[in-house]
């Protein structure tokens, strides 16, 4: 009996079975781009497939030059080039595992003179204008996945994916925003859909029957010019009649001004949007977007709303993620909170991609917790972030450790950050090191404020001792109406209808957001789509509608000292998503701020030269932070390491903070 019967049951498919329902979606990592790093590569896979999953799709190779990502990115168009892919499949299939690689051509997308698209219209998030493929362009292009997929075959793979969704050539195609053709190729959706259809049948040609053909679909573009509901569905019945094994769902382009994938956006806020294809194609189809625990995944399968769920991040962040649900281990899972900083953010900025809450991803050559070739008496002081990684890292190993947090539960600033509307996701980090203080035997002494007489006798002492807000030296700081995030966000402190936020930060910024939400549409999907208008794509081309956010229960000014946008210093890829949720709050941002005083008149500035005063309630002070280490001093010759906000709290930190943790325990 398993608590997840339909996620684990196996999926025929006529010519080969899927051991369960989950396939890991694809992910570009970076070390796709060089042959190089395929050894390290073949080892990421390896794992999630000793993990369980049922299929793994590769991160994205073009079938051509033009199609490429980046200059001399990842490709699949030769045989010396499938032959690197065999290290690959092979690492997979000796783990029970199966593979199919992802034939993907990033049409306007690409970041490089050659690229092209269905019409030259360039994207707003590219500097480079595409040529538009000439007719013989287009078949060339079509034979050129053709030929990727064949050869995807010769080298050990148990299918592809062909990417249609997203925004990338193929969507481009699709959708009248992108395509103006007049040929055979566009002018109609019946032309439009032509070119998916052509890949998908010249691929089916290519590989035989007994070859897994997953097809991308964008369900819902969520951009101006998108298609319409008829539309994808006669793309997906043309799709399966052409040849296609499994429907896989995309939501969303890249230029898109709907978050997707963030933190805030509700768990499984889409799978209604596969729910809603599936009775008009006979093939099975997968649900995906933000399924990171299993008994979501189960309810979108129990409900029918698919087949099959794809997960990428959350593999990202354990990748015995399935084994964990198979083995009744579910509190043990490393649950993927959307935070996006080490995997996506990476991705954008061309380095390789990892992951906050499990930086081995990505690095299973080289960073692993080997048992301890002596067994030490470790004491670790605060259990935030990078105490918790390092305590538990230390325990996995085989050290005696002791874990002293002055607080009476764990968390540190994840402890405020799970407070915060939209980021709830963070309380299962401090879930999953509760359990695994427990499993890696940990002693825990909450409520304890260490002192150098405490950490006598052990051999070695790290301090994660956190950070303390900075108090600005500004006169008034000391008035009543002044208070530091901690009051407000963790203690829950009044505050005025009038609020003015010293410091724009992140911590700012998600200060701001928790003063101009009542409620937080993370927990509530008809209120997330409203708020940012996404609706039925049978009433709307794209699923696209006017957002309809709640008005802010308070007038809310955002300060900062810098000059420079606010916001700017944000995550690559949920920047964004912040920037937009302060516009549509109607929070006041203001840069080049110099503070002179706060009174009981309110807090008195003055911008580009001249004085304003903003008559305030509550000032709330994120002021940044600073260290706290004075234990450092007292220990003595005791070795002492500093990791996380203690080693440096020059911006809060937890990918550093973890990954800092994590690599020391290695090392002890």
């Amino acid at each position: 009996m398993t608590e997840y019967p339909n996620l684990l049951s196996p999926l025929d498919l006529g010519f080969t079975t899927l051991r369960n329902r989950v396939l890991m979606g694809s992910m570009h990592t970076g070390l796709e781009d060089r042959a190089s790093r395929f050894p390290r590569l073949a080892e990421y896979y390896a794992e999630r497939a000793r993990g369980g999953v049922g299929l793994i799709v590769t991160g994205g190779f073009a079938p051509n030059r033009t199609g490429w990502l980046l200059p001399l990115a990842s490709k699949l168009s030769t045989p010396a080039e499938a032959k690197h892919h065999q290290l690959l499949t092979s690492a997979v299939h000796a783990e029970g595992g199966k593979i199919a690689l992802q034939i993907l051509h990033a049409g306007r997308y690409a970041y490089h003179p050659l690229s092209v698209s269905a019409s030259s219209r360039k994207a707003p998030i590219n500097p480079f204008r595409p040529r538009a493929l000439t007719a013989y362009g287009v078949h060339r292009t079509i034979r050129a996945f053709a030929d990727c997929a064949a050869l995807a075959r010769d080298a050990g793979y148990d299918g592809v994916e062909i990417m249609g969704s997203e925004g990338y050539l193929i969507n481009q195609f699709l959708a009248e925003r992108t395509n103006r053709r007049t040929d055979a190729w566009g002018g109609t959706a019946e032309k439009r859909r032509r070119f998916a259809v052509e890949i998908v049948r010249r691929t089916r040609e290519k590989v035989g029957p007994d070859f897994i053909i997953v097809y991308r679909l964008s369900m819902l573009d969520l951009v101006e010019g998108g298609q319409s509901w008829d539309d994808v569905v006669a793309l997906a019945r043309d799709v399966e009649a052409a040849g296609a094994t499994i429907i896989n769902t995309g939501i969303g382009w890249h230029e898109a001004r709907v978050p997707t994938i963030v933190t805030s956006v509700p768990r499984g806020a889409f799978t209604w949007v596969t729910g809603k294809l599936k009775p008009h194609v006979s093939v099975p189809v997968v649900t995906s977007n933000r399924i990171n625990l299993p008994h979501v995944a189960e309810q979108a399968l129990a409900d029918g709303d698919a087949d099959l769920v794809s997960m990428a991040r959350p593999l990202l962040a354990d990748p015995d993620w399935i084994r964990k649900a198979e083995t009744g281990r579910t509190d043990e899972i490393n649950t993927c909170i959307a935070c996006n900083q080490a995997c996506l953010d990476h991705a954008f900025s061309r380095k390789s991609v990892s992951c906050m809450v499990n930086p081995r991803a990505g690095h299973e050559t080289t960073l692993n917790l080997l048992p301890a070739r002596r067994t030490k008496r470790i004491a670790v002081v605060g259990a935030g972030p990078a105490g918790l990684a390092t305590a538990t890292a230390l325990g996995e190993r085989g050290h005696d450790v002791e874990l002293f947090e002055a607080d009476d539960e764990i968390g540190g600033q994840f402890g405020i950050a799970q407070r915060i509307p939209g980021k709830e996701e963070f309380a299962e980090t401090i879930r999953y090191y509760t359990r695994r203080l427990e499993v890696t035997g940990v002693k825990v002494r909450l409520g304890t404020r260490a002192t150098a007489a405490d950490l006598t006798g052990f051999d070695e002492v790290v301090l994660a001792t956190g950070v303390t807000p900075r108090v600005p030296a500004l006169p008034g700081i000391d008035h009543p109406k002044v208070l530091s995030y901690v009051d407000v966000v963790r203690h829950g402190k009044p505050v005025g209808e009038r609020v003015a936020v010293i410091g724009a930060g992140g911590i700012g910024v998600d200060v701001s957001e928790f003063l101009t939400h009542s409620s937080s549409p993370a927990l509530d999907r008809a209120a997330w789509m409203a708020e940012w208008g996404v609706t039925d794509p049978a009433l709307a081309p794209g699923g696209l509608a006017k957002p309809k956010p709640e008005p802010s229960p308070r007038q809310v000014y955002l300060l900062q000292r810098k000059k420079s946008p606010i916001g700017a210093g944000l995550g690559k890829t949920s920047g964004w998503v912040h920037r937009a949720a302060l516009r549509a709050k109607g929070i006041e941002r203001i840069s080049g701020v110099s503070y002179e005083r706060i009174d009981d008149a309110g807090l008195h500035l003055t911008v580009d030269g001249k004085p304003r005063l903003l008559e305030v309630d509550t000032v709330v002070v994120c002021a940044g932070q600073e260290s706290v280490r004075e234990l450092a001093d007292a220990l003595g010759d005791v070795p002492v390491h500093l990791v996380g906000g203690a080693d440096e709290a020059r911006e809060l930190d937890a990918k550093r903070a973890i990954d800092q943790g994590t690599r020391l325990a290695a090392v002890l």
